[in-house]
Order: structure tokens, then sequence, then C-alpha cells
């Protein structure tokens, strides 16, 4: 690369992306480096570094309202809120010491997005420099703004395409009374369709519900075979008549709150990732479509069953007969449902079209940066 800049203001980032356009200069943009294998490859010869760019500008705990700069981390704001009893329930894959700004650009989630929503569910505003270097401020720093174009959604997974996140506002919740997790043996020869069931007809709405492949619950100390962890919340009637509610569906037994970052930070570095998406109704064919082929390549899977999500991590090796047998899963899981690649070998994108490769993506992302500066390629090649 031919070089890194360190910014700690959005003035900073402004200057820099002026000087790149002038330049003719593509930019990397990244957070705490923690992200960079995912996306396509991005073919910038410059970097530009937020990790200085964090803190908390402004918290309001009356309003459920928090202002933080992109470089801050996850952590920073769970330690933070959880002073106030409240929390972003952003989970995403990860690492907690990934950044705020990467987790809004990624538009990353995990098992809490069922209760609570996704990224874009969190996000009230923010302020980003477009790639001409124009300082924009979208959105609002309150819950009941609705006024214009929602322009700080549309930054939510455009990885830095569109602009350059500096500063973000979200909404935040308060913590439940009793947060207690569950593990939970599913022995029915169809365990994700079983287990969806009995989360639609349940009366008590978890926290999270997620279901792991044998493999996975072993690493995580979750138990043998297929395994549900269910994370409840509320008051204690509320999480004790929820407990006896899961005996309906098979043995529980209790686990403690750590196992949600332990499953966070399983996937293994340099590991293929690709995920699967279909109405929830059908998360059972998605499961048992991926979870026995990723089980047969050392892999592992896990779903997110009220989003319809199922998840497909395995290692990559270097011999050129891995990217064939990775190949050749793909191909498996081609008539599953909708296919995000989230990780992959260089040699492997080609099998997944751009997701920003259509007219309104194309005019979209020349509005924004009209001389293409910003993460080039992340998406994919622009028409």
């Amino acid at each position: 690369m031919i070089g890194t800049t360190r910014v700690a203001s959005t003035e900073d980032v402004a200057e820099r992306v002026l000087d790149a356009r002038d330049s003719g200069t593509a930019l990397r943009i990244v957070g705490r480096g923690h992200w960079l294998d995912a996306g396509r490859p991005c073919v910038a010869p410059a970097r530009l570094d937020l990790d200085a760019l964090e803190g908390v500008t402004e918290y309001e705990p009356g309003d459920l309202v928090l202002t933080a700069r992109a470089g801050t981390t996850l952590a920073e704001l769970a330690r933070i809120t959880a002073r106030e009893g409240q929390w972003l329930t952003l989970d995403p894959c990860g690492s907690p010491e990934g950044s705020l700004g990467a987790t809004i650009a990624t538009a990353s989630a995990g098992p809490l997005a069922s209760a609570f929503g996704t990224a874009r569910d969190h996000l009230l505003g923010c302020v980003m420099v477009t790639g001409n270097g124009d300082v924009v401020r979208a959105g609002g720093r309150v819950v009941k703004n609705v006024a214009g174009f929602d322009l700080a959604r549309l930054m939510t997974g455009a990885w830095g395409t569109l602009g350059v996140i500096t500063e973000i506002t979200l909404r935040l919740r308060s913590r439940p009374e009793v947060d207690r997790t569950l593990t939970v043996a599913i022995a029915a020869d169809d365990p994700a369709t079983a287990a969806w069931r009995w989360l639609r007809a349940s009366p008590f709405t978890p926290l999270a519900a997620e279901l792991c492949s044998a493999t996975l619950a072993r690493h995580l100390g979750a138990g043998d075979g297929v395994m549900l962890l269910l994370r409840l919340g509320g008051n204690a009637a509320q999480v004790q008549a929820a407990e006896r509610s899961v005996s309906d569906l098979g043995d529980a037994r209790a686990l403690d709150e750590s196992v949600w970052l332990r499953l966070r930070e399983a996937e293994p570095m340099g590991a293929a990732v690709i995920r699967l998406a279909n109405a929830p109704s059908r998360v059972g064919v998605l499961w048992s479509a991926a979870s026995s082929a990723v089980e047969r390549m050392g892999g592992f899977a896990h779903a997110t069953l009220e989003r319809g999500v199922v998840r497909c991590v395995v290692p990559v090796h270097p011999a050129e007969q891995e990217n064939g047998r990775l190949r050749g899963m793909i191909g498996e899981l081609q008539s599953s449902g909708s296919r995000i690649a989230e990780r992959l070998p260089h040699a492997l994108w080609e099998r997944f079209p751009s997701p920003a490769s259509d007219p309104l993506s194309i005019d979209t992302r020349r509005a924004f940066d009209p001389h293409l500066l910003l993460n080039p390629g992340i998406l994919g090649e622009l028409a």
C-alpha cells in the first residue's frame, strides 16, 4: 500500500478524502482491522484507519440514546451502558473489540436480532464523509425522528462504499431483570423445524434462539448432538414460566451467559463463511442441506431460526484441492435459499454475483463516490 493514515476527527477524514480525490488514490477504510478478510477483495493502494476516532460523545440514559465515534469498540459501549442497566443489543460474529463503525457499515447482526432487530433498527443517525469530501449529517438524535429521506440507513450495509461513517447515534435497550441461558437437546429428525415450530407456538419470546450443529455445540460446551441455545429475559416470574415451557421441546440445562461470547468468536481465522437465508418456515430445508455438508468438511453451522438464517463456517486449507471441495459444497447449497458470502478464498468469489451490480446501486454509488475512491471492489466491480 502507498501508506496508512490514522485520523482522529471527522475533519481529518474529510481532508484525507479530498487529498485522495485530488491524487486519484483509492482508500481502504479500516476500523479496528478485525474484519479485513470479510467481503470481496478491496483493491485500494492506501489505508484510512479510524481506530483513533473513538469515544462516546453524547449519552442520555433517560432517553436510551447514545452517540459514539465510529472507531469505538463494541466492548467499550457494553461497559459504558452496563453502568446504567442498559445495553446495545447488537451481537455480531467476531470479537467485541471490533468497531461500531464496521458493525453498522457491514450491517452485521447476531442472535439478538430475533428480538431486537438488525443494525438498521438500532440506527438513529450518523455523520459521514462522502467520496467528494463532503461532511453529511443524516438522521437525528431522537427515536421519533422521521423527517426526510432515511440516508443513515442507506449507509448501513454499504460497506463504506458510499461514505466514511465517523459518528453514529443509536437506540439502546434496558437490560432485563433476569437474563438466563439454556441449552436444549433437540432429538427430532428435523431439529430446525421442530425448534422453529416450538418457538412459534410458545407464548414466550426469547431474547435469542440459536440452533448449533453437533460440532459447534461441543466446541461451546453446550452438549452433544444438535443443541438449541435459548436466552430468556424478563422478570423472575416470566423467566421461570418460560423455563418450564422449554420441557415441551427437550431436555434443558442452564449455561453461563458467556456461551454467547464464545459463539461470536467460534469461527477460526481464515475460515470460509457463507450465510443462507429463506423464509423462517423453511429453515428446516436450509438446515438439512447446510449442516450435513458443512460438518462433512470439518466445519459447523448455526441458525437464527426466527430469521430463517443459517451460517456455514468451513476451515480453508491452502491446497487447490480444498478450493475444489469448497466449490462442491457451494454447489450443494445452490438451491437451498439465497446465499451471501461473508468470507471466501479469492478464487471462489466468482461463484457469487455482486450485490451492487444493478443500475440503482451503480447510480447511488456514483452519486456519493463519483471517483470510486472508497473501498473499491468490496461489493464487486461496478458495470
